[in-house]
């Protein structure tokens, strides 16, 4: 007896048309006649035909059959006597008991390996699919907090709405910035982090002495610091 076959998704149960002539005693030619004679009502009501598949006869050619749902294959079978319609019910009766008891089926440790290694396949599939996307975002950000070009005192400020004095009164209280021998320093902490560089400003006296002054310049990195800080 032909097994039950299943539709593309594997979701729905199905019955040829030649399993069904042979549970019920008919020929196919009678069987195939009435899914026929039905499928024009079926088709109006439900407004889908029937599925038509290949199979392979006894010479190995290829001849048409319905495949059929449990619902259509029910409906054909009114056309049936009585104990043809009996015959069909019970037969889905036991084919879905048999599937119930294949599902309920304890899996072997192979299967359990085997699943465990799809799950956790997707799910590496899908983290690189995420870490492909997320980085471009990662490179720009780190191009930019990691930037050589840095900003002034003024230049902070001012992007704070406050004067070069506010800002740095407020570091110092702060203890990010102290200051020694007339220059600013980061403290250890935030020097570690590469908030800011020291900057060194060459000019010449008006008698033409060389003369250098050392001043702190915040990184890109520094700057989002301080507006997390006071804003």
């Amino acid at each position: 007896m032909m097994d039950l076959i299943k539709n593309r998704n594997d979701s729905e149960q199905r019955m040829t048309s030649l399993e069904i002539a042979e549970v019920t005693g008919k020929s196919h030619k009678n069987v195939m006649q009435s899914i026929r004679n039905m499928e024009p009502a079926w088709k109006k009501v439900n407004g889908l035909k029937f599925q038509l598949v290949d199979y392979k006869d006894k010479k190995g050619e290829l001849r048409p059959c319905y495949s059929l749902t449990k619902t259509e294959c029910l409906y054909v079978a009114t056309k049936f006597n009585d104990e043809a319609r009996a015959k069909l019910v019970l037969r889905w009766k036991q084919l879905e008991e048999e599937r119930l008891k294949r599902e309920m089926k304890p899996m072997t440790d192979l299967e359990i390996m085997c699943r465990a290694t799809l799950i956790l396949k997707k799910k590496v599939e899908q983290k690189e699919n995420l870490i492909a996307d997320l980085q471009p975002k990662a490179d720009y950000c780190d191009e930019v907090l990691d930037s050589t070009d840095c900003l002034t005192m003024t230049q902070v400020a001012k992007g704070l709405g406050m004067t070069v004095h506010e800002l740095t009164q407020r570091l110092l209280k702060e203890r990010v910035i102290y200051e020694q021998s007339g220059q600013y320093m980061l403290y250890a902490p935030y020097a570690r982090r590469h908030y800011a560089r020291n900057r060194t400003h060459f000019h010449r006296d008006l008698f033409g002495n060389p003369h250098t002054h050392t001043y702190l310049v915040w990184t890109e990195r520094g700057r989002e610091f301080i507006h997390s800080l006071f804003c």
